[in-house]
């Protein structure tokens, strides 16, 4: 999962990326409204972590102008006014949530988790597909009830197609989604990956649809 990180405080800005990375998730960060409008609108996040009080372009603008172009990743305010004015305006312009600074970062980690389940129609923390049991809070992975071991990359493989059950992904949108905007993208490695996953799975889960990319399914007939 790819989540984009408006702060214009650095301090604030490498403890968010630091906490979400170790998380399993890929991170890009922006310092201003100019830059996250431009990133937010080019590139696609499964969530976005927006601070209200940004220079060049304040974080409601950026939020307007997203919605207003059709951009509907969810995403997560961040506002040091803690009025309930500022939270209706924020909502109002097309946020999904918010958080007042000062905070907890678990809590600002635990409202993005729920934002991308939310998106992607799941309510729980825990995502299952067949024996395979996905722990979006804890990043863990288990067979039939077995630990699984999986490297970050191919955590974050099969995290974004669980979330995405039964849906065909392209190759590309996992390129997109794996990896930042500064990664030497191979879609050659995308194969690389699913194969590990099929075999440290276990199960036949995978499929390859020819011609258009991948899709998780529960079920057990060959691919």
């Amino acid at each position: 999962m790819r989540v984009l990180v408006v702060e214009d405080d650095q301090t604030l800005s490498r403890q968010l990326t630091e906490a979400l990375s170790s998380a399993g998730y890929v991170v890009d960060r922006a310092f201003d409204g100019e830059e996250a409008h431009f990133l937010g609108d080019t590139e696609p996040y499964d969530a976005v972590i927006l601070d209200i009080g940004l220079p060049v372009m304040d974080g409601l603008s950026v939020l307007e102008r997203w919605r207003r172009d059709g951009r509907t990743m969810p995403v997560l305010i961040l506002t040091a006014r803690d009025r309930w004015s500022d939270k209706v305006s924020g909502i109002d312009a097309g946020a999904d949530d918010y958080v007042a600074k000062p905070f907890h970062v678990e809590e600002v980690l635990a409202r993005v988790r729920a934002l991308i389940r939310r998106a992607a129609g799941h309510a729980s923390s825990e995502i299952n597909c067949g024996p395979v049991r996905l722990d979006t809070r804890a990043a863990r992975v288990s067979v039939d009830g077995t630990p699984l071991k999986l490297t970050s990359h191919e955590f974050r493989l099969l995290d974004y197609l669980m979330h995405h059950q039964d849906q065909v992904v392209s190759r590309t949108e996992l390129i997109e989604h794996l990896y930042d905007q500064d990664f030497d993208r191979d879609s050659n490695t995308i194969e690389v990956f699913v194969g590990r996953l099929r075999k440290k799975l276990g199960v036949d889960l995978i499929e390859t649809i020819r011609g258009q990319g991948y899709r998780m399914r529960d079920g057990s007939a060959s691919s």
